[in-house]
């Protein structure tokens, strides 16, 4: 009984100490909950939460970043996520809100390669990358090409034009190695397309290709480097809404600078008596009198505004700012069915150019809109088998005055040439009796101001579709790792030209207004029919717009591709790509470009250490005869991760050298980048006539002649590529960047007929040929630097330096040329001048220069000693030789710091250039014109060391104007690129009011600039002489919201 007692007891007593035991445990478990953000505030979707010692224990974040799971009172949470810094952080009871950073090791863990991707660490070619969010930080800019300036070292931009809708600048990779083309190739989601053609904020990334291992793959295409540009596609789950919207105000960066009337009619009698003794004393009658002068100031009256005129024409003609508009919307999300990417963006650009009454029921001026629409579509048909369809649409409308319709370079600068060429004193604008400016004087003299008001107004409509096809098999049943892909794609451009109002041949009545006699002209002083008082005719027609047929477009794309990818023994990775491509392009009504390539990629690596690739193309051409039509071109490259050797793992371990990588690549890819077609065949034509008789009369049969002569030998230019990279991270991510050397060397560059050194007596255009070697060497350095403190504060900085220098090695010189005028031995576009070794200061250093060929007796003290520099005695047209550089900088720069703390965040970019000559020939007293550069301080005996020699007033020396390095500036320059201050907040009362996240920010664009340039562009419009300036680069203000729904 006592026994049976005793077990009874300790059968409760057991059953309480359990009781109490789980009662303990339940107490030190519990839900931790909270959120997980990268920098910016946005939610990390789907990123890792485990728990540290048991990593198969953990949670995924959904689309709002939120996670939660139950862990023990002392649990610690691994937190990581692919291209973030992995953190480790105590679990806690209360809401957490953690935090995760860019990792400057593995950001862009998956590069964007030729026809694929590829994890970063395996990556052995030269490839750059960045991402749309980095290009949305370019402050109210909406080209991408514009907004790539100086995010990617290599990729050189430069821009001539601020024009609404014309801002896409020259991108150039790593140089230029040919003169037929520098241009890259441009591939949006794997197909030729241009970049305009897609909005930024549709942007996933941006990558480019400069290696021969890169680019092999694209064939001849890749010559130049190739970009490629990757839209946005949608990810399982709810759907995810983006709204932004841009406010901008923009003025003009930087226009020459003149001076005023008053002090241009002073310092034309300065250049007049400096003259006095050579020009004699006819040139009397153009020096003004104090008393004369005075009248230009302190005007109270119409009449002596009109009589004495003094405009600002850079005031005159631009408003002080003009506004643009941008609003875009994205929406992604999808289900395991289907995933979607849907955007609209639209872009309105406002003009600068005061656009004054016409009265003639329309108003001119420039403008651009443009709707871009996207939908991204991926369909898992069956869980081997995707479906991806790409549709998208753009549409613009640009707007201009008639006359730039000409494509008259010349006719167009007359709209702006008041801020560079018109002096002012000659005419207002716009008199009060609504007659527009004029000059009777001089022909080439135009009124700015009226050229644009009442030029007409023409719209040119662009309208574009894209549509792709891709259909994805896995064909692991085959064999692990095996795969199919199928392309097929079609665009169409068509453009719609010369719509609107036709004004160019309605003259309006035009006034001057003689200030020395007050004599006022009219052009049209009366009617010339009735001969009544004149009255304005108003004859403007209207045009209905035509078909632009060398702009219309239309292109069809196919492709098929094998992919395999496997990896043996964990240790042994194994990829393989084989690609058939075929295109068909034709624009207008030309007979249809056919291309069709052949093209394979390879790749090793063992243990994440050792890598190597090999590329190759097969490629054909219609431009070569059949011997020479076909090619194969190839690449290598080799990889080496020492970091990943047992010799370095102290060095991991202790985060001293997390990555260090070394990479070579060496390869050759041809080159077609011609304009001309079948450039074997001779070509015929018929016309003309010979002169049979005494007095020369034509003869009654017309010509049918041999009009250029076909090169069946013709053949590819072939580029080679050296490349040698290193790739680092060290001390915790707190530094990584990379280290390039390349080398191009291209041979057999083909030369045109026209550009031949042929006697222009052969009778017909001599064959094109190869006969062209140029070597381009250079290197590029990157850095990025990261560093995060325990209060939330994030410190950031990206450098890169780029240095790319050519030479040509052989062109087609004339022989018996002196070395110095030939092309071979200087750089692509070098420049050319008389050079100049200072002034002379005396009469004694006057009569020892050179003489001059034309206008010897024209000189004076204070003038350039121009050199002889062929030594002849005679300073001649021969005498011109190289100076300076080319328009396309050597040596570029970046400098992007930023700083992120708690929502708030900032960043400033500075961008420069150097090594870069730009031609700017702004001449002061141009048809006797009181028009005068501030370009320095004038040569005079009391100043002999000026910057500038005394402008020419009635004298014309030799080799004076335009024809010295007085006019060849150098183009370096160090811009505040953009600058940003921001904040982002998500949670507490954005989620009240149904947003996720909110981010609001102000930004600004070229907002500061030094230069020894007179204005503030990086090139001359379209390759014509910069004196006739451009419409003007701009600086932005800008006011932006993202919202995040």
């Amino acid at each position: 009984m006592k026994q049976c007692n005793k077990t009874n007891w300790r059968i409760p007593s057991l059953i309480l100490l359990m009781l109490c035991c789980c009662i303990t445990a339940s107490a030190q478990r519990f839900t931790a909950k909270g959120v997980v953000v990268d920098s910016n505030g946005e939610p990390v979707i789907g990123a890792a939460v485990a728990l540290k010692g048991n990593e198969t224990v953990g949670v995924i974040t959904d689309l709002d970043g939120n996670f939660s799971m139950t862990v023990d009172q002392n649990a610690v949470l691994v937190v990581s996520f692919i291209g973030m810094e992995t953190v480790e952080v105590p679990a806690s009871q209360s809401a957490m809100r953690i935090v995760l950073n860019d990792d400057t090791l593995m950001l862009e863990e998956t590069i964007v390669v030729g026809y694929g991707q590829q994890k970063k660490a395996s990556v052995v070619g030269a490839i750059t990358q960045t991402t749309g969010a980095v290009l949305e930080r370019a402050a109210g800019v909406s080209s991408i090409g514009a907004a790539l300036t100086g995010n990617l070292p290599g990729v050189v931009t430069t821009q001539s034009t601020g024009m609404p809708g014309e801002e896409d600048p020259k991108i150039t990779i790593r140089g230029s190695s040919s003169w037929n083309s520098s241009d890259p190739l441009v591939l949006v989601d794997g197909i030729e397309r241009p970049m305009s053609s897609v909005d930024i904020s549709s942007v996933e990334s941006i990558s480019v290709l400069k290696d021969a291992s890169a680019t092999a793959v694209y064939g001849v295409k890749g010559a130049n480097g190739v970009i490629l540009v990757t839209t946005k596609r949608g990810q399982e789950g709810k759907a995810r809404i983006d709204v932004g919207f841009n406010a901008t105000m923009k003025n003009p960066s930087k226009l020459p600078n003149k001076l005023d009337s008053y002090d241009a009619l002073m310092a034309r009698n300065v250049a007049i008596e400096h003259e006095l003794g050579l020009m004699g004393q006819d040139s009397w009658e153009y020096i003004r009198p104090q008393s004369f002068i005075e009248n230009y100031r302190n005007q109270t009256t119409v009449e002596q505004m009109e009589r004495y005129p003094n405009v600002d024409w850079q005031d005159a003609l631009f408003n002080k700012f003009a506004m643009s508009y941008n609003a875009n919307v994205n929406v992604s999300g999808g289900t395991k069915f289907v995933k979607y990417f849907a955007s609209a963006d639209y872009l309105n650009e406002g003009d600068l150019f005061k656009v004054y009454p016409n009265n003639r029921g329309y108003e001119a001026g420039y403008g651009y809109d443009r709707i871009n629409v996207r939908s991204n579509l991926d369909f898992s048909i069956t869980p081997t088998t995707t479906l991806r369809v790409n549709l998208a649409g753009s549409s613009s409308k640009r707007t201009a005055p008639t006359m730039n319709s000409t494509n008259d370079i010349w006719q167009i600068q007359q709209q702006w040439a008041g801020a560079y060429g018109i002096a002012p004193d000659v005419f207002l604008p716009v008199y009060s009796d609504g007659a527009w400016g004029t000059y009777p004087n001089a022909s080439n003299v135009t009124n700015s101001a009226e050229n644009l008001s009442v030029g007409g107004r023409y719209e040119t409509t662009t309208n574009r579709i894209n549509t792709d096809f891709t259909l994805e098999q896995d064909l692991k049943f085959i064999t692990p790792g095996l795969s199919l892909r199928g392309l097929i794609s079609w665009d169409n451009q068509f453009v719609e030209a010369n719509r609107g109002v036709s004004d160019m041949y309605n003259n309006p009545q035009r006034k001057w207004i003689d200030p020395v006699t007050g004599v006022e002209y009219l052009e049209s002083a009366f009617d010339s029919y009735h001969h009544f008082d004149y009255k304005q005719p108003i004859k403007w027609s209207t045009s209905g717009g035509s078909v632009n047929n060398w702009s219309t477009l239309r292109n069809l794309y196919y492709q098929g591709q094998i992919n395999y990818a496997r990896t043996f023994a964990e240790k042994h990775d194994v990829t393989a790509m084989g690609l058939f491509s075929r295109q068909e392009n034709a624009t207008g009504s030309m007979i249809p470009l056919y291309r069709e390539d052949w093209a394979f990629r390879a790749t090793y690596s063992w243990n994440g250490r050792y890598f190597v690739e090999y590329n190759g193309a097969y490629n054909g051409s219609e431009k070569f005869a059949d011997v020479n039509r076909f090619a194969f071109f190839n690449s290598g490259a080799l990889g080496w991760m020492i970091s990943e050797e047992p010799f370095m793992k102290w060095f991991r371990d202790k985060r001293i050298i997390e990555m260090l990588k070394v990479r070579a690549s060496y390869g050759e890819i041809g080159d077609d980048n011609i304009q001309q077609r079948w450039l074997y065949m001779s070509q015929w034509a018929y016309g003309g006539a010979t002169a049979m008789d005494l007095n020369q009369q034509d003869s009654i049969y017309e010509w049918y002649r041999e009009s250029a002569i076909g090169n069946p030998d013709v053949k590819w230019e072939t580029v080679t590529k050296l490349n040698l990279g290193i790739d680092y991270s060290m001390f915790k991510g707190l530094i990584a960047g990379s280290l390039e050397f390349f080398q191009d060397n291209r041979r057999d560059i083909l030369i045109n007929g026209n550009s031949r050194s042929v006697p222009s007596y052969y009778g017909g255009t001599p064959p094109t040929v190869n006969l062209g070697k140029v070597q381009t060497n250079g290197y590029e350095l990157e850095l990025r630097v990261n560093k995060q403190f325990a209060n939330s504060l994030r410190l950031w900085g990206n450098f890169n330096m780029t240095h790319a220098e050519n030479v040509i090695l052989q062109k087609d010189d004339q022989a018996l040329r002196p070395d110095y005028q030939k092309e071979a031995g200087y750089s692509i576009g070098q420049y050319r001048s008389h050079i100049d070794a200072g002034f002379t200061q005396t009469w004694d250093e006057v009569y020892g220069t050179p003489k001059y060929d034309t206008n010897d007796a024209h000189k004076l003290p204070g003038d350039y000693y121009i050199v002889d520099f062929n030594g002849d005695g005679v300073v001649d047209s021969k005498d011109s030789a190289p100076y300076g550089y080319t328009g396309t900088p050597q040596n570029t720069y970046n400098a992007t710091i930023g700083f992120e703390f708690k929502g708030f965040s900032a960043f400033a970019q500075f961008y420069g250039v150097t090594n870069v000559t730009r031609d700017v020939p702004l001449t002061s007293f141009g048809n006797k014109l009181n028009t005068v550069y501030d370009m320095g301080t004038w040569w005079s005996v009391a100043n002999p060391n000026a910057d500038v020699v005394v402008p020419a007033w009635g004298r014309t020396p030799g080799y004076y104007a335009g024809q010295s390095t007085q006019y060849l500036f150098d183009g370096s320059f160090v811009r505040l690129k953009n600058l940003e201050i921001a904040y982002t907040a998500n949670g507490g009362w954005i989620k009240k009011i149904g947003l996720d996240s909110m981010k609001i920010f102000v930004n600004g664009n070229n907002l500061w600039l030094w230069t020894r340039m007179p204005d503030d562009r990086e090139a001359n419009l379209s390759g014509f002489g910069g004196g006739g300036g451009a419409y003007p680069t701009v600086r932005r203000f800008n006011l932006g919201v993202k919202l995040t729904l």
